[in-house]
């Protein structure tokens, strides 16, 4: 590996974080001294940042929302929100490799011009049945993958439509736009191709009164999730990883 993986986390609370970066290591194969790692709830964008130094962009998830009232959204979610967004005319316009897990894919769709709102398509915390679309059958990111299988998901806002430019790779009964890619090398998944049962449990914990679903369920998510066979989605950042290493 000639460059590292620039990994971008998003979450403020501290469990949270650390497991969902945790898990982009082991799912990606990844060591230590293989990503910078950089926390936007903590600093903000580095001004000197060259993103011609990094192999590729991991996006992580949070609590954030695209399609937020402006007015009402807090400080730090509009900070993020800013400073990720102010990457994306570089990152398409140059097709740097870029791997979007759930907000990822609200910011792509929302720097495209796509309509991203609460609309219809929000998922509680859970597992969505996927399936590969035809141009997904023959994409290297979803090599290895089978043409149906289940992922975690949980958002409350989503792509109402596809964004011009981008091809629709996965799609779920739920939520139409799982997975999508923009030219070659962007591309931005709605669920959560790291997360596993223990990391799902984490986040429900965490997030149980922030509106994904209602509290008293929380210990039924959890089970349903302990129940489920998810292990598919993590060859997408075995993939990624192994694509773009160079």
């Amino acid at each position: 590996m000639t460059k590292p993986f620039l990994i971008f986390q998003l979450r403020p609370e501290d469990e949270a974080a650390d497991d969902e970066f945790a898990a982009f290591l082991r799912k990606g194969g990844l060591k230590i001294g293989q990503v910078r790692r950089i926390r936007l709830d903590q600093v903000s964008l580095p001004s000197d940042l060259d993103l011609a130094n990094y192999a590729g962009i991991i996006v992580g998830g949070g609590p954030g929302c695209v399609s937020d009232d402006p007015e009402t959204k807090p400080v730090i979610e509009a900070r993020i929100e800013a400073d990720i967004l102010s990457l994306m005319p570089e990152v398409t316009e140059r097709d740097i490799p870029f791997l979007g897990c759930c907000y990822g894919i609200g910011i792509l769709g929302k720097h495209l011009g796509a309509e991203v709102s609460k609309r219809a398509h929000g998922e509680a915390a859970g597992t969505a049945n996927c399936s590969l679309t035809e141009n997904g059958k023959s994409d290297p990111m979803l090599a290895e993958i089978p043409e149906k299988f289940d992922a975690f998901v949980g958002h409350k806002e989503a792509l109402q439509i596809l964004p011009e430019g981008c091809e629709h790779l996965v799609s779920a009964p739920t939520c139409p736009f799982q997975m999508v890619r923009y030219k070659s090398n962007v591309y931005a998944t709605q669920f959560h191709p790291e997360a596993d049962a223990d990391g799902f449990e984490t986040r429900i914990n965490i997030y149980k009164h922030r509106g994904y679903f209602a509290p008293e369920d929380a210990e039924n998510l959890i089970a349903m999730c302990r129940a489920a066979d998810v292990h598919a989605p993590e060859q997408i950042l075995r993939n990624f990883v192994r694509q773009y290493s160079g």
